[in-house]
């Protein structure tokens, strides 16, 4: 079907045309007709990239009345990134229909200047769930006429914590028409909001529920602790012409990673939550640009990112929740093209590979890691190829011509080739001359030593003093990762196994946290690794974590005292009571 047919205006087709749109995708094949109602509930499920924007964007603004004097529809989004691309798409939409305004609002810029922008009249607002909820409290919006209210990105925002603001906002919006809850996926707080809040809601689903996109290769490397640094250089190295985003677990890893390879030469930027806004601003612009070959960041810090034609995701490690896996993925392979996403694992993570493939409903491929003889062979044809393609046409190069062939009278083409490449691939034939086989191999002593190495202390410390120790080739690598292992020590609380504390803080699933939101954010917090965790028990008001117990003197004073929601955090020895003092 055309837009046309779907039954979009006339002045809303003028501009998707000026945008080269020329079919609708599936979910705006199936959503555009039923959201022109205006007056039913609508839940939709697809994937990043399948053109949602357009899918709720066009219908609204033909719906909006263009002489409202208050905003008539409102847009909730998680991140800041996701809030300017919708409203810019809008913007693009909308830009022959006259009288429509739009306005973002969002945290990390001025609240004054927005609140001056509401005051001058707009029937669209565009909105974070935290500076939203900032302008209802200081009454400087108002919602009572709102009619339309799009939830976009649900899970991202409910996975974030931000279930209780979404609840104060809808609460909010007496008057409405209808809510349109669009979702890659469908978790369970997704669905309490649905049954609470929407009445019958009209539901689609673009592919099989969960499905990662057909375009997107899925690959996984086995790799020991101590060599996951390593096997990441290796992947990057034999994929010359790689754009892509690194994901790590903690904003410390990717900090840490970043450090080293900017000082082996590598083009990347960590995104990750110290940065100010205007720092990450300035990141997302070189990336974008592609200044910046590489970007590295934790789930938390990239989400709502929206850039297109990357090529690579790599999963540095996996995520702690399998969902999460399917997010990351989809920032590659979109508007049809290919992408590939890779993931570093060690022997032991294996079996959550199956509850990836099972979620995603495709399978994951073993790829050997690449020797450094093919990583050599693969970069020397990439500069081949760049070479032939260098585009010549631009400059005087006729003038040098005689020059050159007197100074290359007695060297002949072989030579000429040679020298060429000794150039540009000495310092990297020299790094690669007698690399490690860094594939794992069925010896049974190796992968205990691998373990005992690097994986029982955190994997991306081990990385560091692996590469260091076994390696010895960059100076870059010798200095990667914290100081401070994290190995197991004997003499933990009876409460807690295998040399454990169990420590309680009264943060708990009412706070917004889910299980994997609330370890993200306790790592964060402490800068400590997922490995020196044991069980975390999450009640409604607390938690219990168990923690080696030479980390837990570091978990409880970057914790304890510090606040949540402007609320007191509170963390201490669950079985003495004692604070960090006590250690």
């Amino acid at each position: 079907m055309s837009f046309e047919e779907l039954g979009i205006e006339e002045i809303l087709l003028q501009g998707i045309k000026a945008l080269g749109f020329t079919e609708p995708t599936p979910i705006q094949e199936q959503a555009i007709p039923i959201l022109l109602s205006g007056t039913k509930d609508f839940v939709g499920l697809a994937q990043t990239g399948t053109g949602k924007t357009a899918a709720f964007g066009l219908p609204l603004l033909q719906l909006v009345d263009s002489k409202a004097k208050t905003p008539v529809a409102l847009m909730v989004c998680p991140t800041r990134e996701l809030c300017m691309q919708i409203t810019k798409d809008l913007m693009n939409f909308g830009r022959y229909k006259k009288g429509t305004k739009m306005v973002a609002v969002y945290g990390g810029a001025s609240i004054s200047q927005q609140i001056r922008d509401l005051r001058q009249g707009a029937q669209v607002v565009v909105a974070t769930p935290g500076r939203l909820i900032d302008l209802i409290e200081r009454k400087a919006i108002d919602l009572e006429n709102i009619e339309y209210i799009v939830l976009d990105e649900a899970d991202e925002m409910l996975n974030m914590g931000f279930r209780d603001d979404i609840e104060f906002i809808l609460k909010n919006t007496p008057n409405r028409k209808s809510i349109w809850l669009f979702s890659a996926t469908m978790p369970s707080e997704v669905k309490q909001v649905s049954k609470r809040y929407m009445d019958k809601p009209h539901e689609i689903t673009i592919g099989k529920m969960n499905a990662a996109n057909v375009n997107i290769d899925h690959q996984y490397y086995v790799t020991s602790g101590v060599n996951r640094y390593q096997t990441l250089k290796r992947i990057i190295d034999f994929n010359p012409g790689i754009y892509g985003i690194i994901f790590t677990r903690t904003k410390a890893d990717a900090q840490s990673i970043t450090e080293s390879l900017i000082r082996e030469g590598y083009d990347i930027e960590a995104l990750h939550g110290d940065l100010t806004q205007v720092q990450r601003d300035k990141v997302m612009g070189r990336f974008r640009e592609k200044s910046i070959q590489l970007l590295i960041a934790t789930d938390v810090a990239a989400r709502g990112i929206d850039v297109k034609d990357i090529t690579h995701v790599i999963n540095y490690e996996l995520p702690d929740d399998v969902e999460v896996y399917t997010h990351r993925s989809g920032r590659t392979g979109r508007a049809g093209k290919n992408g590939v996403c890779v993931s570093l694992v060690t022997s032991r993570e294996q079996y959550r590979l199956r509850q990836i493939e099972k979620l995603i409903n495709n399978s994951l491929h073993k790829m050997d890691i690449p020797s450094g003889k093919d990583v050599c062979r693969k970069q020397f044809f990439h500069f081949i190829d760049k070479l032939l393609k260098a585009d010549i046409s631009h400059g005087e190069y006729e003038t040098y011509i005689p020059l050159l062939k007197e100074k290359f009278e007695d060297v002949t083409k072989e030579e000429i080739l040679q020298r060429v490449a000794a150039l540009e691939f000495d310092r990297f034939l020299q790094y690669y001359e007698n690399a490690a086989d860094l594939n794992m191999r069925d010896d049974r002593r190796s992968e205990r030593q691998s373990s005992s190495r690097g994986d029982s202390r955190g994997d991306s410390r081990g990385d560091s003093r692996g590469d260091s120790r076994n390696q010895g080739r960059s100076a870059g690598r010798s200095s990667f990762g914290r100081e401070g292992g994290s190995e197991r020590r004997d003499g933990g609380s009876s409460g807690a196994a295998g040399g454990y504390k169990k420590l309680f803080v009264n943060l708990g699933t009412k706070d917004g946290f889910y299980k994997a939101s609330f370890l993200q954010f306790i790592l964060d917090m402490s800068d400590l690794s997922k490995d020196v965790l044991g069980k975390i028990d999450m009640k409604d008001m607390n938690s219990w974590v168990e923690i080696e117990g030479g980390a837990a003197n570091q978990m409880i004073k970057s914790l304890d005292g510090k606040k949540f929601k402007g609320r007191r955090i509170r963390m201490n020895d669950a079985e003495t009571g004692g604070s960090r003092n006590n250690y």
